[in-house]
């Protein structure tokens, strides 16, 4: 029996929350919708997602208005993120630094740096060289410590996150 999506009961804005972005592998969508994933291919084989779930996750986050389907090259649709997707950007990246920080034995895989500047942007979001508050869209994605190195079998996402680019920037896999 599937579980609920929602928390009957809870008059709560994070069951809300969670009713949203709380199901198994939606953070793990929007996270690479934010390093600019967009097409349906390219996050099924990043993730390594059945393409079923990923079809339900990807209805859900456009029916929340979390994510767009947006015209993409050809006939294809793409997914890109909204304003309210954009601003799930603090909670993802706090999550991200709290598993570097927890479960990263050799560092963060991903470092955040601000565009104008190269400097480190520290997990509230600040610029440490300019004290700046860094929107998602000037933060830049790069390979740190703890990425494992890179193989023959990774798939063209993971290959492409192995050198560094600007946040919702989209990112072409192959």
């Amino acid at each position: 029996m599937a579980l609920p999506r929602d928390y009957t009961g809870q008059a709560c804005s994070l069951a809300r929350a969670l009713e949203v972005v709380g199901e198994r592998w939606t953070l793990l969508v929007v996270r690479d919708a934010f390093f600019g994933v967009r097409r349906f291919g390219d996050f099924a084989d990043h993730l390594g997602i059945p393409r079923a779930v990923l079809t339900d996750r990807l209805a859900s986050l456009t029916a929340q208005d979390v994510m767009a389907r947006v015209p993409g090259t050809g006939r294809r649709s793409e997914y890109e993120l909204t304003a309210k997707g954009v601003s799930l950007w603090p909670v993802v990246r706090g999550l991200m630094s709290w598993g570097d920080d927890h479960y990263g034995e050799k560092g963060p895989r991903r470092v955040f740096l601000h565009a104008p500047d190269g400097a480190t942007v520290d997990p509230g979001g600040r610029c440490e060289g300019c004290g700046a508050d860094v929107p998602p869209a000037d933060v830049v994605v790069a390979p740190g410590p703890g990425l494992p190195p890179a193989s023959p079998d990774d798939d063209p996402v993971t290959a492409a996150l192995a050198t560094a680019h600007r946040l919702l920037t989209p990112l072409r896999a192959g």
